[in-house]
């Protein structure tokens, strides 16, 4: 075709935007060395970037994808790394913000989730986390804001093969035995009785088991977790009734704090001094502005501060007493009008590394010698991620389901099921699967078995956190 063209069309080609190959630069006689480097670290004093918030120690890490984003599926947690993702950043539920909820991950492949807050499950699936891998819960307090999630959490992590290990849930006793975790609990298994009874025709195992780990909140300092290096201590907070607690997890020499809600007290400094991340909750006072916003009196924002909250004055003054490498806050909506007066708030007292613990994806890398905080970017519409398994005596074990349609299914309902034939085009009819395919018997599969692709997608946490562990000194 470029045959029949005109030399005056084709000089126009690659305007056009056909490719055409670039001549080389002509080579020439190399800079000097000053002049390079005036080039590459001009006004960067000590050959440093030192301004701004940029503290000492508050930089990227070399291993990161993006030094502004986090993103879901990306990058592996490195064996002596915490990190810190907030799954839900607001007290009032809403498509930015889900209710408070945040997850700790470790180096040695383990999860801590703090708080479960409503809509906070969303982020997390959307985080590339089986919802198996979520079997270790620490509620501060009983407001349903902070745990609203968990029944959730319980039925369907079940489901997506939670099968050989129970839910693990440690949250403050109360006043008296019915404001505790256990009998929040208990209450909420009975709410979810038919959904697990009808669950129970899918494998279960120890699926439906939950651990409750009630604690005395009176016990200052407490320990209640003491497991595979990883240390948990928990503390009173004021939140307008007994029963709300902080807590401290250390794991590998270094440490994160997480309040809960609460009125400014002398227990944060005493027990999370010189943390490496301290994370409280704040509300900012522009109740005036706030109420005409909402719509409500500004004595009922100012009461509810005054009386379950820590005002961001006081939370910057309490930071300051414990200074911590990076101080967060969050359990705050995150609205333009309030964020510029929350950090005046916070700097009238506290000068050091601080940031938002919000909106929801807020992702923190935690080293020894490095911190830094992304935002992380959380799709819409993601694919659940595959359930996740420990492989090493080379098998998937699939627990038999211990009931079936007709233990819990009147046999007249199934009867009027619509023929299938009635439905599916003609030529197209898929083998229905209506009853369990091993009966009452466990379906064990080798691993080298497996599709491959199952292999990959189910055993991928457990190869990494073997391969980090090894890294570690422990296996």
């Amino acid at each position: 075709m470029l045959k029949h063209l005109s030399a005056a069309v084709l000089s126009l080609l690659p305007i056009a935007g056909l490719a055409q190959t670039p001549v080389p630069a002509e080579v020439g006689e190399p800079s000097s060395v000053e002049d390079i480097r005036a080039a590459l670290f001009g006004g960067v004093p000590g050959d440093r970037w030192k301004e701004g918030l940029l503290f000492e120690g508050i930089s990227p890490h070399p291993w990161l994808n993006s030094a502004s984003n986090w993103f879901p599926g990306t990058e592996d947690v490195q064996p002596d790394e915490m990190r810190i993702i907030f799954m839900g950043t607001s007290p009032i539920i809403r498509p930015g913000q889900m209710n408070t909820s945040i997850l700790v991950q470790l180096g040695n492949g383990e999860n801590f989730l703090f708080d479960a807050g409503e809509g906070s499950v969303a982020n997390i699936n959307a985080s590339n986390i089986a919802l198996n891998e979520i079997d270790k819960i620490f509620i501060t307090h009983l407001h349903v804001d902070h745990y609203n999630a968990l029944p959730y959490i319980y039925v369907f992590g079940g489901w997506s093969g939670r099968w050989h290990n129970p839910l693990r849930v440690w949250g403050p006793s109360g006043r008296t035995p019915e404001y505790g975790t256990a009998s929040m609990i208990e209450g909420m298994k009975q709410m979810v009785k038919w959904h697990t009874d009808a669950f129970s025709v899918f494998p279960v195992g120890q699926g439906h088991d939950i651990q409750v780990n009630e604690f005395d909140f009176a016990d200052e300092g407490g320990v209640i977790y003491d497991e595979n290096g990883v240390k948990i201590i928990h503390w009173q907070r004021s939140h307008a009734k007994d029963g709300a607690s902080a807590y401290r997890l250390d794991w590998n020499d270094m440490c994160f704090v997480w309040t809960g809600d609460g009125r400014p007290n002398m227990r944060d400094v005493e027990y999370a001094k010189g943390c490496d991340v301290y994370v409280t909750e704040t509300q900012t006072e522009l109740v005036e502005i706030s109420a005409g916003v909402a719509g409500v009196p500004p004595f009922l924002a100012r009461y509810t501060i005054d009386t379950h909250h820590t005002p961001g004055y006081a939370a910057g003054y309490v930071a300051n007493l414990i200074q911590p490498r990076m101080f967060m806050t969050t359990h705050m909506p995150f609205d333009p009008y309030l964020n510029e007066e929350t950090v005046a708030e916070i700097r009238e007292h506290y000068k050091g590394p601080y940031h938002f613990g919000a909106p929801d994806g807020i992702t923190v890398n935690v080293t020894k010698e490095q911190i830094w905080v992304r935002e992380g970017i959380i799709p819409d519409f993601p694919n659940n991620r595959a359930p996740q398994f420990n492989f090493a005596n080379g098998q998937l074990r699939v627990p038999a389901p211990p009931t079936t349609r007709e233990d819990i299914q009147n046999a007249s309902v199934r009867e009027t099921e619509i023929d299938p034939d009635l439905y599916y085009p003609e030529g197209y009819k898929p083998e229905l699967l209506q009853a369990w395919p091993t009966g009452n018997r466990d379906l064990i599969v080798p691993v080298d078995q497996l599709p491959p692709a199952m292999q990959e997608g189910m055993g991928d946490t457990w190869r990494k956190r073997q391969a980090n562990r090894e890294t570690l000194g422990l296996e």
